[in-house]
């Protein structure tokens, strides 16, 4: 009797774990898809505002296909090399405000995604105090259960008029 006593409660938690589940679907609609690109997003920018390199690289796919296109339209290629920069730089860098808007989720099926936005950053390094604009687009894809980003793109917000520019990319 104490058997089928300990079957029958655990068919009944089985079916209450089974139906609050789908009840918490019901009841919100549908999952949101984008919820752990999101989530990678903003582990980035909190690691980014904590100065926190472990965080940060968190995010990103541990491979030498790995593709940072810089600010200063430089590239960084491969995890070690995005790494060994980041932890270079953080040495330097204290006090880091972040500001992000027009925050953009696309999915772009179910396995890789892309998010864009505009930042602005402003940070003490090496105690002076720095401030920088632009433009980020992030390539996400999900690996195994894990959401990585693959590729991030940032330009600056008022590029160097020096850089030559098509005619036609000119705003007048």
């Amino acid at each position: 009797m104490a058997y089928m006593n300990k079957l029958v409660l655990t068919i009944f938690v089985i079916m209450v774990a089974t139906c609050s589940g789908f009840s918490q679907k019901a009841a919100s609609g549908k999952v949101d898809p984008t919820k752990g690109v999101r989530d990678v997003f903003d582990r980035l920018v909190e690691g980014i505002k904590q100065v926190d390199v472990e965080k940060v690289m968190s995010t990103y796919e541990k491979s030498d296909r790995l593709l940072i296109f810089n600010n200063n339209g430089s590239a960084t290629i491969g995890w070690e090399t995005v790494r060994s920069n980041v932890e270079a730089s953080y040495a330097k860098v204290s006090n880091v405000s972040l500001e992000i808007t027009g925050l953009r989720v696309e999915m772009l099926g179910k396995t890789a995604a892309y998010v864009s936005c505009k930042w602005k950053q402003s940070q003490e390094n090496n105690g002076a105090m720095e401030t920088s604009a632009g433009r980020m687009t992030l390539i996400l894809k999900l690996i195994g259960k894990d959401w990585k980003i693959t590729h991030r793109h940032t330009s600056p917000d008022r590029p160097d008029p020096s850089r030559p520019v098509f005619p036609s990319e000119r705003i007048n």
